[in-house]
Formats: structure tokens, C-alpha cells, sequence
């Protein structure tokens, strides 16, 4: 079995990118009050911030932040996973490898992360979790999006309503 390694840091901030397994499918915005439920459960039982998120219909990106002391992101992964996939029936393609490890088939098994390294990194981050929706073409406009921290942001002063709208091609997404 690989070994995987992760850059760990006791209270750390990280961006994460986690996917369905079945990519064509949109369980994650049609199910969203199910995710956001996954989510809740976990941060009560094993706390940790919430910086940035957006839910599109087959993946998601978000920006945490860990307690001090703490950098076992991959626990809640796993937990937010699965109570998703206890919520959702049981209608989805399942492989004989997950058969043999009695898994269900919602999520690709593994996730992406990445370790924020300063401030700018952080608001690239924040910048390209915000602007995913307009990215993939399901809105012109960021904050047409509903499954987004944009609107928070918003809210907070942070970003205007009329952020990367329709024509915006100054940011640097990469």
C-alpha cells in the first residue's frame, strides 16, 4: 500500500481540493444540505475553522485552518466522507476493489492539499476558491454562485458584491 506524505503543521492553514469519484455526477450541490450536515458534525467533534469553501456539483474547494496542536486534517476528511455517504442512498457505480474493502464508491479515496504559506498564498487561494464556479462556466458572475464563502466575504466587507463579474480577466489564478 502507498505511503502517502503529507506536509503537516500543528495548526496549520491548508487548501484542499476533494472529488467525487464519479466526476459526471452532482451529488455534492443536489445533496449539499447532506454535505453541509457531514461538515457540522465533524467540526463539533473535532474542531477547525472554515476560511474559504465553494461546493460545485462534483468537487470542492476549501481553506482550513487546525487548532493549535492539532494538524490531522485527514481524520476529518475521512469523518466529513463518511457521513456524507451514509446521508446519500446507495445508487452509485461501485468497483470490485471497493466491493473487497466493503467501501462505498462516492469519493475519489484520496483528496488534495496543499499548505498555505503566507498571506498572499492564502488570498490566491481565497481568489481561486471564489472564482471556481465563474471558471467552470456554471455562472458569470461569482456571486450568482450560492455554494460559496463569497457571500460571507461580502457580507464581511471583505469583497464587493460585483467581484470578478462578467469581463473580469485581471486575476491570477494560478
Amino acid at each position: 500500500m502507498t505511503n502517502y506524505r503529507r506536509y503537516r503543521i500543528n495548526g496549520g492553514t491548508y487548501f484542499f481540493t476533494v472529488n467525487l469519484a464519479e466526476r459526471q455526477r452532482s451529488l455534492l450541490t443536489e445533496r449539499v444540505d447532506s454535505l453541509r450536515e457531514a461538515f457540522r458534525e465533524v467540526k463539533n467533534a473535532h474542531p477547525f475553522v472554515i476560511d474559504a469553501v465553494v461546493i460545485l456539483p462534483e468537487h470542492l474547494h476549501t481553506i482550513w485552518t487546525l487548532p493549535q496542536g492539532d494538524d490531522d486534517f485527514s481524520l476529518r476528511w475521512r469523518q466529513i466522507k463518511s457521513a456524507f455517504s451514509r446521508a446519500i442512498e446507495k445508487d452509485e457505480r461501485i468497483s470490485n476493489s471497493r466491493l473487497r474493502k466493503q467501501e462505498r464508491g462516492v469519493w475519489q479515496r484520496r483528496f488534495w492539499e496543499h499548505a498555505i504559506r503566507d498571506e498572499q498564498d492564502f488570498n490566491r487561494r481565497v481568489d481561486y476558491i471564489h472564482i471556481n464556479p465563474v471558471k467552470h462556466g456554471y455562472v458569470k458572475r461569482a456571486a450568482d454562485w450560492q455554494f460559496s464563502s463569497f457571500h460571507r466575504y461580502v457580507k464581511l466587507g471583505i469583497l464587493s458584491a460585483d467581484w470578478a463579474g462578467t469581463g473580469n480577466d485581471s486575476l491570477d489564478l494560478k
